[in-house]
């Protein structure tokens, strides 16, 4: 019963670590603004909540199964307060600030609409230093971290979030001059794109071959 709880411990937390470095990924993908992998910034934005759901799914289970894990000698106390565990307590103190910020950042999901827009900003940002944070402490408390399939999928983790944002923060990220104009919306134009007949003093301003002639009626009137 024991190791099934490792074990289930274990997997839990990769598997939580892989979805949290998708959500990352997602999240830096939907800041760009742009259409990616094959879907709208909606399809994006909702496809990185999701994600993010389940990674606190999975970080749930796996606290709990640790908690009950006599091997891993958890307390209540130290899924909030950290560096107090017996057991690699630096390492495990690591994974208590994750848990922290994780629910700082479900909270405020939570309650965006009552603390506003930029609080919730300022709090989600935290995500970009949660996910470090959670990759040393499964590096630094499991016993299996320098096995071939866990330094695997850190290569995989870290490459994805590198990738990310090595894109975001290239040249090839700024939109070309000519896009931004195409999905400038027409009530959004500058008033100086307005047609030059429309501006004012334009009349005054033509030049007579540009102005339209009029033809002159005979002196006379008609016959």
């Amino acid at each position: 019963m024991d190791e099934a709880l490792w074990a289930l411990g274990r997997a839990t937390g990769a598997i939580g670590l892989l979805l949290m470095t998708g959500s990352v990924v997602l999240g830096i993908l939907t800041r760009s603004g742009r259409p990616a992998i094959g879907l709208p910034r909606f399809g994006v934005a909702t496809l990185h909540r999701n994600v993010g759901i389940l990674a606190t799914a999975f970080i749930a289970i796996h606290v709990v199964s640790l908690l009950f894990d006599p091997y891993a000698q958890l307390k209540l106390v130290d899924l909030v307060v950290p560096f107090l565990g017996e057991y690699r307590p630096f390492w495990l103190g690591l994974g208590t600030v994750a848990i922290d910020l994780m629910l700082a950042v479900t909270i405020t999901a939570l309650l965006r609409r009552r603390i506003g827009a930029r609080a919730f900003r300022a709090v989600h940002l935290s995500t970009y230093a949660l996910w470090p944070i959670a990759l040393a402490h499964g590096l630094g408390t499991g016993t299996d971290a320098l096995t071939p399939w866990m330094i695997a999928l850190t290569v995989v983790c870290v490459g994805a979030v590198v990738a990310a944002l090595v894109w975001r923060l290239s040249a090839r990220f700024r939109r070309p001059a000519g896009a931004i104009a195409m999905s400038t919306p027409p009530s959004a134009a500058p008033a100086s794109s307005a047609p030059a007949a429309l501006a004012p003093g334009a009349l005054g301003s033509a030049s007579p071959a540009s102005a339209p002639r009029i033809p002159a009626a005979p002196i006379g009137g008609p016959r």
